[in-house]
């Protein structure tokens, strides 16, 4: 399919050298894994294509690629000092009480105890109650149910971000 008839942003990620590409798609998601299968399928004659092979390429995430995953994300309450990504998906901590912050810490410690990894939620969009209350549920998973758990949030986290990364630019958008 040509560049005139894809949607802008998908072509220039389609376009994109393949150390570029791997360099977009490992800001989204720390898996190599990952982000070698979406860069193999390119390129991609729709957005829900990609999304698609995102989705696929997550279900067959081993164990370890899981956990290179998780590595990229910051514990929730505590989102990486400097990156917008996960500020905009932990909003729902930014006006939590002291009392709330200090619960999520301990629980959190706690999870990573028994799981070996951060506590792992699509957290866009919820307040930092029901990201509490969804740690102190799941924190009772096994880790089986856990690990699964964590791939569907990932599958989740993982388009939310490539939708702006596929999306056209303003310049694209705007009338010739």
């Amino acid at each position: 399919m040509t560049s005139s008839t894809t949607p802008g942003g998908l072509a220039r990620f389609n376009a994109l050298e393949e150390p570029a590409a791997r360099a977009a798609l490992h800001e989204l998601c720390a898996s190599a894994t990952w982000a070698h299968r979406l860069l193999t399928r390119r390129p991609y004659a729709t957005g829900d294509d990609l999304l698609a092979q995102s989705d696929a390429a997550m279900a067959d995430l081993t164990a370890a690629d899981l956990a290179e995953a998780m590595a990229g994300h910051p514990p929730i309450g505590r989102p990486k000092p400097g990156d917008p990504t996960s500020s905009r998906e932990q909003r729902g901590m930014a006006g939590a009480s002291d009392e709330l912050r200090a619960e999520m810490l301990e629980l959190n410690l706690a999870y990573q105890e028994r799981f070996g990894h951060v506590f792992l939620i699509c957290a866009t969009g919820l307040t930092g109650e029901q990201m509490r209350d969804a740690l102190k549920e799941r924190i009772e998973n096994t880790p089986g149910q856990e690990r699964e758990i964590v791939r569907a949030e990932l599958g989740k986290i993982n388009r939310i971000r490539l939708a702006p990364l596929v999306a056209p630019s303003a310049e694209e958008d705007a009338p010739a």
